[in-house]
């Protein structure tokens, strides 16, 4: 019997500022709908996701990312992608709505996290959060550094 390959999770691009702006509740994993270009550049590992959000569209029940930025394949022909487009979220209709039910809470809001592979599919973490004060911001910036002088210290040992 042949064993199934394990499936490689390559990191293409991080969102640092939404860890730091907003105390992340839940984490969701969402597939994309790209075009061969896209992926092309993807592989590459050029993409920006600083400023992009998800957008819930009540109507057709549909998530989108917006503003994330994957730029042109440089060797793409006339047909290549435009840059800043709106792409569509692969999540199930009971997902959608979970997160459209809590973005009626105050403060929160759903921000892209992480855009990786995941074996040969190109997918997004996408994170519910809720604001950070700045006290919280700097509570929290108070518990890495102390973090990271203990493991300084253990190491040092």
């Amino acid at each position: 019997m042949a064993t199934q390959p394990e499936k490689q999770r390559r990191v293409v691009a991080r969102n640092r500022r939404a860890t730091h702006d907003y105390a992340i509740i839940e984490r969701i994993e969402a597939g994309l709908v790209l075009t061969g270009t896209e992926v092309k550049s993807l592989r590459g590992a050029e993409a920006t996701l600083v400023g992009s959000y998800i957008r819930i569209d009540d109507g057709r029940l549909a998530a989108w990312l917006v503003g994330c930025q994957i730029p042109i394949y440089s060797h793409g022909t006339c047909s290549n992608h435009e840059p800043l487009r709106k792409r569509k979220l692969l999540l199930h209709a009971r997902e959608i709505e979970k997160l459209r039910q809590s973005l009626k809470t105050e403060g929160t809001t759903i921000v892209p996290l992480e855009l990786f592979f995941d074996g040969q599919w190109a997918k997004v973490l996408i994170g519910l959060g809720k604001g950070k004060s700045k006290g919280d911001k700097r509570q929290s910036i108070k518990a890495r550094e102390a973090k990271r002088e203990i493991d300084r210290s253990a190491r040092g040992r």
